[in-house]
């Protein structure tokens, strides 16, 4: 008896949790559903590349006052 659950027990493979990943065959649908996604994560990345861009230039015309008022300061001592 301890033969046979052994054998069963070693016929048995682990499972194995399928892994989530998309592949994409070469029909049409798939290829233009892909073009999509990639436009979509272009747009998006352009749009954060423009708001990141003005939050800069905020951030340079406020260190350009800053430095002004710092001059206007040393002027004065």
């Amino acid at each position: 008896m301890l033969a046979r659950i052994a054998a069963t027990s070693a016929r048995r493979l682990p499972r194995v949790a399928p892994i989530a990943t998309r592949s994409y065959s070469e029909n049409a649908f798939n290829k233009k559903e892909k073009a999509h996604e990639d436009q979509y994560a272009r747009e998006r990345e352009r749009a954060e590349l423009e708001k990141l861009r003005e939050q800069l230039d905020k951030k340079k015309a406020e260190l350009a006052e800053l430095e002004k008022k710092k001059a206007e300061l040393e002027k004065q001592s």
